[in-house]
């Protein structure tokens, strides 16, 4: 857990910088299986993370070198692969860019949330995270509830007002697709796709922070 505490405030010293864009794409089928993307793309920021890579410690914590950056995200690929439930888990690494592009394939919503709960604790020495417990996807089939996770919403809160401002350039990107059409939705800022099969929600990471229900939607498609 020490190292991920060094990896969390790398991340956190970047996303300060506001130059951050990420995309979490959910594919999801009628029976409850699909495919989950997540995208980071920190290239406008590949100068603030390598003078944070080039220093030997960080708000008092040693700071990992890249190379021990890439053996840990690897170790946490090949965990999630291991993961019952998932498969075809995938993970593009620029390492000279900073950009990140990871996928996998789920048998239910379940499988999903599981998978990332296991790992968590696993990385946290077995001990258990109150906040992994919250199901931040419900799906019936013909009613989906997307929420932030708990967890996030533990993290944003410690971020301090003054530094919230310098996430007003960093956006946040959220799309949902189904094999269905969407009958009805209950988020107002959300955008519906032409073949009415998916949805998206779009924000700046500021507001996120300061709101982070903003991506929150009921979501009911046709029988």
């Amino acid at each position: 857990m020490r190292f991920l505490q060094f990896i969390f405030a790398i991340l956190s010293a970047v996303l300060l910088t506001g130059c951050v864009e990420i995309i979490d794409d959910l594919t999801l089928n009628s029976d409850g299986s699909g495919c989950f993307k997540y995208n980071v793309n920190l290239s406008s920021s590949k100068i603030k993370i390598n003078s944070i890579l080039a220093l030997d410690s960080l708000d008092g914590k040693r700071v990992p070198s890249l190379d021990e950056m890439k053996q840990k995200i690897t170790s946490l690929h090949e965990k999630l692969k291991l993961q019952p439930g998932i498969s075809n888990a995938k993970l593009e690494a620029d390492y000279t860019n900073f950009i990140f592009k990871f996928s996998c394939d789920f048998a239910s919503i379940e499988d999903l949330q599981y998978a990332i709960k296991l790992i968590a604790i696993s990385e946290n020495k077995g001990k258990p995270i109150p906040e992994l417990d919250h199901k931040w996807l419900i799906f019936s089939g013909t009613h989906l509830e997307r929420s932030v996770p708990k967890i996030t919403l533990k993290k944003s809160k410690q971020i301090t007002a003054k530094d919230q401002l310098k996430l007003k350039e960093g956006t946040y990107t959220s799309i949902t697709r189904f094999d269905k059409e969407i009958r009805a939705f209950n988020n107002d800022s959300a955008k519906l796709s032409t073949n009415k099969k998916a949805i998206m929600l779009r924000t700046d990471t500021y507001s996120l922070v300061q709101n982070p229900r903003l991506l929150d939607n009921l979501i009911d498609l046709k029988q």
